[in-house]
């Protein structure tokens, strides 16, 4: 007798996303007394013009080049995004394909940004992706409707890499060179690479960004097993290590660690907001954390281009 298969149909896959959200906003609702617009409102302010230095200014509104021009001290103006558009910014390298089944980074990431987009369409809200490895895989622009929203799941979740590698840093670059005006960046990766540290600057300067690590507790300690041949899923190199030795176990776990508090630290240091997500654990109640911060963040204002 033959076991049927799992429906990843569209329809199955709109089901456990509707489940989800209606999870999510009952959390909010409930917590918050609100609902998903503060997490597409705009957030930042936009630099408008210049006046005047009034007494009782915050000297850092000063804008110094303007006042050096030797008219008067004068002050940068803003005023606040209205709506914004919102970017998904998925890594869908082989790196993300760890987990179990159903289970995988890359699951998890589809289905966060399934939730947004059905989220979206219900605040009228523009929301598009990039989906990358290191290259381009997908770039559905900024749109509004449950029609954009049917789609660009279907486009997220239908999605078959062409490239197995990662390249984080050429991902933000495709995404600075797309993104035209201010923007929310979701961006979702495990972040397994190395010198992204510069374009994630950028995108955090230029935009309102989210950074959402993806964990699968397999990756943080090995089982001894071992001589065993290793394949890299992205380069396709094999290697033989001998996984029970101590030494190849600390280096490992190490390196796992390294990669895991790396990207954190750079979050912090440039005031973004973040999430580790592990595969393994209910990630809902942290995104509810992340919309009830976003609820209560003030404006932050961008700074002109010079």
């Amino acid at each position: 007798m033959s076991t049927s298969a799992p429906d990843t149909s569209l329809q199955a896959i709109l089901r456990r996303l509707r489940q989800l959200e209606i999870r999510i906003r009952k959390v909010v609702d409930a917590q918050l007394q609100g609902d998903f617009h503060s997490v597409f409102k705009g957030t930042g302010l936009e630099f408008d013009d210049v006046r005047q230095y009034q007494y009782g200014d915050e000297v850092r509104a000063i804008d110094w080049a303007v006042s050096a021009k030797g008219h008067g001290t004068f002050v940068k103006t803003y005023k606040e995004e209205r709506e914004q558009s919102v970017v998904l910014l998925l890594d869908v390298s082989r790196s993300q394909q760890v987990g179990a089944a159903g289970r995988r980074k890359l699951d998890v990431a589809r289905e966060i940004c399934g939730i947004l987009a059905l989220s979206a369409a219900r605040q009228d809200a523009q929301l598009g992706v990039l989906a990358f490895s290191d290259q381009k895989e997908l770039f559905l622009p900024a749109g509004k409707g449950i029609r954009h929203a049917y789609a660009l799941i279907k486009a997220i979740f239908g999605l078959q890499p062409q490239s197995p590698g990662t390249n984080v840093a050429a991902g933000i670059r495709q995404a600075l060179g797309l993104l035209k005006r201010r923007s929310l960046v979701l961006l979702l990766s495990d972040f397994i690479d190395t010198d992204y540290e510069r374009e994630l600057t950028m995108l955090a300067r230029k935009h309102d960004l989210i950074v959402v690590q993806l964990l699968d507790r397999r990756e943080q300690e090995f089982p001894p097993l071992g001589i065993v041949p290793l394949r890299d899923q992205e380069t396709g190199r094999t290697v033989w290590v001998n996984t029970s030795s101590k030494a190849w176990r600390d280096r490992y776990r190490a390196t796992y660690e390294l990669n895991r508090e790396q990207i954190g630290q750079i979050c912090r240091r440039h005031r973004t907001s973040f999430l580790s997500i592990a595969t393994d654990v209910d990630y809902l109640p942290q995104l509810v954390s992340l919309f009830r911060l976003r609820q209560r963040r003030g404006p932050t204002p961008q700074a002109p281009a010079a």
